[in-house]
This record gives C-alpha cells, sequence and structure tokens, in this order.
C-alpha cells in the first residue's frame, strides 16, 4: 500500500481563489468607502497623460475635434447604445449632476464617446442622446479614431463575445467619468456609482461662477 501524495495543484487552486476573493472583496469595500465618504477618484500617477486631441463625428453627423469644445469643461462618458445597465445609470447620474448645479452646467458639455462605432452611427447616438438630455453630444467614427481617443483617455473596452452574435454582443468597457477643463486639461474622474451629489460636488470644486 502506497501513501497518496497530496494534490499540491488542487491546493494551489484553492488557495489562489481565495486570496483573490479576499483582495477582490478588500478593494471593492475600500472602493465602496471612498464612495460614501462623498469623494471622487484618487488623481492617476504623476506624469500619466489623460486626454488629448481627437477627430470624430458628432450625432448630427458634422466632424468635431476637441478644438471644437474649447473654451467648455467636458463631461466624457466612454459607452455605448446597447449597454443594458451601466451607461444608462451612469448618464442619468450625469444629467441629475448637471441639474443640481444650476446655472453652472451652462458651462459643461457633457459628451458621450462610443466603444462601438460598428452599430453607434450618428443616426443611432442622435435619439440616444437626447432622452437624457438635450445639450448631451455623441461621438462616434471609425474603429480606429475610437482606439485612438480611448487610449489618449486611458479607457479599456473590448467586445465581450468576438465569435457571439454581430447584432447583440456586448462590449466590456471602463466605467469612469471624466472631468476637462476648458483648456483641455484634465482634472478629475468621477467612478462608477458615485451618487449625483457626489459628481455635482466634484463639479462646484473645479467650476468659478
Amino acid at each position: 500500500m502506497t501513501d497518496k501524495k497530496p494534490d499540491t495543484t488542487a491546493r494551489r487552486a484553492i488557495l489562489v481563489a481565495v486570496v483573490l476573493i479576499f483582495v477582490a472583496a478588500t478593494g471593492w469595500f475600500q472602493l465602496r468607502h471612498f464612495i460614501d465618504q462623498g469623494h471622487e477618484i484618487a488623481q492617476p500617477l504623476p506624469g500619466v497623460q489623460i486626454g488629448g486631441p481627437f477627430t470624430l463625428t458628432d450625432h448630427n453627423g458634422e466632424r468635431v475635434t476637441d478644438e471644437t469644445y474649447r473654451g467648455k469643461y467636458l463631461l466624457v462618458y466612454f459607452g455605448y447604445t446597447f449597454c443594458p445597465d451601466v451607461c444608462p445609470t451612469e448618464l442619468t447620474i450625469i444629467v441629475d449632476a448637471l441639474d443640481r448645479i444650476g446655472p453652472l452646467a451652462d458651462k459643461i458639455q457633457p459628451i458621450l464617446i462610443t466603444v462601438d462605432p460598428a452599430r453607434d452611427t450618428a443616426e443611432a447616438l442622435k435619439p440616444y442622446v437626447a432622452a437624457f438630455h438635450p445639450r448631451l453630444v455623441g461621438l462616434t467614427g471609425t474603429e480606429e479614431e475610437i482606439a485612438s481617443v480611448a487610449r489618449s483617455y486611458r479607457a479599456y473596452y473590448a467586445r465581450a463575445d468576438e465569435e457571439g452574435d454581430k447584432e447583440t454582443y456586448l462590449v466590456d468597457h471602463s466605467a469612469l467619468t471624466y472631468l476637462m477643463g476648458p483648456d483641455g486639461e484634465f482634472l478629475t474622474t468621477f467612478s462608477y456609482g458615485s451618487p449625483a451629489e457626489t459628481v455635482a460636488k466634484g463639479l462646484r470644486k473645479f467650476i468659478q461662477n
């Protein structure tokens, strides 16, 4: 009779799984606590550039660039019209926050940049953005143009199932809202799920009468 050796591979897998669950739970707790305290998320590391020049097409079919919006603060969100929950939630928060700051909102241009240019044509974006706010601008472009602006904002996106249905697929994407200054400089970001009052408070902090 021989002694059975412990299944070290299985034990290692279990240990890794436990560690990952702990890290995930800890990270969520810290993020939730941060949001509950009414803060926007931390600034990026020093030297990390956020934002930059772009050329895209707006929901009216007009070609625009970053220079088109100079003189306005920008609230930029990367999402797409087929998004089932996250995007509608975040866009609603953005609109609510703008309503909360009154006349200061006139200094801000809210923008949705699609991460699904194949389906989000200007024609598809127009009724979508109008359903949220009359001043919300939807921007689309070629695959290359969207990839370029996403890189400049450090925004992540990827089709969830490359082999799935070509009409009903989902797109995984980051869910930060970026606040850019009138000169195009990065100011801060608001994390997914931040309450509208938190976003409004952050906007008041940066935008002066």
